[in-house]
């Protein structure tokens, strides 16, 4: 879904999972430290929107995901995975209940896929499940941002700001208002200082979510059943995950960066080197300069200097090996 904010003076669209919203607006860095600073606003209207209703929402959602929600306070916010019965990450969900209907923003054209099997799960349970993406856009206000929520939108509070779900047809008189507008590459930024994994760039198709660090924020440990809970509780209680997420400090030298899935491996061993790893995102930091998050295999040397591609890595513990 294309965002009319493309058309604001210096907007240059995103690409890839970030396509239909504007990459920047002209200065990457200026709306970093905007952004850093709690300014400005992020369009994230390419988002999906997912939304569940009736009596029985949470205690049934409950059920399926990842997160202790049957008893999920109004206007806290939670995220929360569905797992594949081998336990799997297939969807992450952004969730927060406004006391008659829970919603959730996910991953760009993703909501198709968590709807159906979302309706494959009704069985006798009174809820309804609807994609809300064409009625309500996804903007993010940075953490110490003093603009108010207009009347109509729904918030999610976290320590990260606020996202709101905005009624789709007040985006644009929203972005008149709230400036400055700020590109989705400063959001993903400081997403990839903050270690923050997302569906789809730090998961491949057998991630779990011991290698990622969203044990605890988004997997709770003493909850009831859900599918993929048998892989969670094994390796939570009798092993290790077999891969791990690191952050990493690229060498500012080089003019591009790495891309996702450029093979890491260890500096020592060069460039025809075993692949230990990969990019998972990339980015430009206004003060930490060229940064990444990778997934590497658990028993790589956390003090081992690596490469990416062609590019001098340097390492930092996300999640314990």
């Amino acid at each position: 879904m294309k965002s009319p904010l493309l058309s604001l003076p210096g907007a240059v669209p995103g690409e890839g999972p970030d396509e239909g919203v504007a990459a920047h607006y002209g200065d990457l860095f200026r709306e970093q430290r905007a952004l850093a600073d709690g300014t400005g606003f992020v369009d994230l209207s390419h988002r999906g929107v997912v939304t569940v209703s009736g009596a029985d929402r949470l205690s049934w959602l409950h059920l399926l995901l990842t997160q202790h929600v049957s008893e999920l306070p109004p206007g806290q916010a939670t995220e929360a995975l569905i797992l594949s019965a081998h336990g799997h990450i297939e969807h992450a969900l952004y969730l927060v209940d406004d006391g008659e209907t829970t919603w959730a923003h996910v991953e760009p054209d993703s909501q198709g896929d968590l709807i159906a099997y979302l309706e494959s799960m009704k069985f006798f349970y009174r809820v309804d499940i609807a994609d809300r993406t064409g009625e309500y856009a996804v903007v993010h206000l940075p953490a110490g941002s003093i603009t108010e929520a207009p009347e109509g939108a729904v918030v999610r509070e976290t320590p990260h700001g606020r996202d709101l779900f905005l009624p789709r047809e007040r985006l644009t008189a929203f972005a008149e208002e709230s400036g400055p507008p700020i590109g989705v590459l400063a959001y993903e930024a400081l997403r990839v200082e903050a270690h923050r994994p997302r569906v789809g760039l730090e998961t491949d198709h057998r991630t779990i979510p011991h290698e990622l660090g969203w044990i605890g924020s988004a997997v709770h440990l003493q909850k009831g059943c859900y599918r993929g809970q048998e892989t969670v509780a094994r390796v939570q209680n009798l092993g290790k995950p077999p891969r791990r997420l690191v952050f990493l400090h690229l060498d500012g030298s080089e003019v591009t960066l790495p891309s996702h899935g450029a093979p890491i491996r260890l500096a020592s061993e060069g460039e025809e080197g075993r692949q230990l790893g990969f990019i998972t995102s990339s980015a430009r930091h206004h003060e930490l300069g060229p940064i990444a998050l990778a997934l590497v295999k658990r028993n790589v040397p956390v003090d081992a200097d690596l490469i990416a591609d062609s590019t001098a890595a340097a390492q930092e513990t996300v999640v314990e090996p």
